[in-house]
């Protein structure tokens, strides 16, 4: 019995790119001639979604504006075995593609990610390098592992991962929403240097350094809650806690030598504050059970689905 060819989609969200998308299309054409090439236009108010279609990209587009928006659109509606996501800045090597694809599927792995090596200087602005160092080591101390760039924008990815993966977030936090479903999950993943560019003259970053790196930011806050509720919430439990008796030790002795509670706003404070430490630290229980059904169903929708095949 014959095995039916590989499907390889190359998924490219856009959001005013003209001056590159052109580019990224003929460069993933080049580098994957059998695959499909699918831009996705966000609301741009150029010629890009035109531009892509002249360059030989089926396009389709996103209403709702942000990147995470995008990706939810395009992992809904495109079938295939294997999934390229790159974005259409022209800043993504393309040749890497071929040799980040083999890697998933030599290793049976779901996720490759293009780790970024900056080709020039303007390719990685210093304040976008220090925001991703920083997120990756807070992330790596949250999840227990760690990549060592999860705000790369190029991706490999297997079917079983991106039919399983529930996108919650709009915009470019997107990227680590990615990362910490592979760790929560334990997925198997990898990383591969490939070339980082110059954006192309005419093409704009659409990233505010302090903007989105404290949505990022927010976005591992809100993953750590909902994943880690234990320990999320048992450390609020333990500084309260530790609060409450600071404030009642003095009190306590006070009372023990003298018979008297000298200080009694103080002490319904303290006592306060330590039921809503136990009461957080209940949460957390609870939660914790809840998180780990949530857990088994996301794995459960994952194992249904084949795993990564070769040709």
């Amino acid at each position: 019995m014959t095995t039916p060819a590989l499907r390889v989609a190359v998924l490219v969200p856009c959001f005013n790119e003209e001056a590159a998308v052109a580019t990224v299309v003929a460069d993933f054409r080049k580098a994957l001639p059998d695959a499909s090439v699918y831009v996705y236009d966000n609301n741009s108010k150029d010629r890009t979604a035109e531009v892509a279609r002249a360059a030989g990209a089926e396009v389709r587009s996103e209403r709702r504006q942000g990147k995470g928006n995008v990706v939810r659109r395009m992992f809904a509606d495109v079938e295939a075995d294997v999934y390229v996501l790159v974005d259409g800045d022209a800043t993504y090597d393309a040749p890497s593609a071929p040799r980040m694809i083999e890697t998933l599927l030599a290793g049976r792995l779901d996720m490759v990610v293009g780790l970024r090596v900056d080709q020039s200087v303007a390719a990685y602005r210093p304040g976008h390098r220090t925001g991703n160092w920083m997120l990756t080591n807070f992330l790596s101390s949250v999840f227990g592992q760690t990549f060592t760039d999860i705000l790369s924008g190029y991706r490999v990815f297997s079917r079983r991962f991106v039919k399983s993966f529930p996108v919650l977030s709009d915009g470019f936090e997107i990227e680590t929403e990615l990362t910490v479903h592979a760790l929560e999950l334990s997925l198997p993943v990898a990383e591969i240097e490939t070339p980082y560019y110059a954006r192309p003259e005419g093409s704009v970053s659409k990233l505010n350094t302090w903007r989105d790196g404290f949505r990022i930011l927010g976005t591992i806050l809100k993953l750590y809650r909902s994943e880690k509720p234990l320990r999320f919430f048992a450390t609020i439990g333990i500084f309260l806690a530790l609060v409450s008796i600071g404030l009642a030790v003095p009190i306590v002795i006070t009372f023990i030598e003298e018979g008297v509670v000298p200080r009694l706003p103080t002490a319904v404070l303290s006592t306060g504050l330590m039921i809503v430490a136990v009461l957080a630290v209940s949460a957390g229980l609870v939660l914790d059970t809840v998180t780990r059904g949530r857990r088994e169903m996301k794995l459960l929708a994952y194992l249904s689905q084949p795993a990564p095949r070769r040709d």
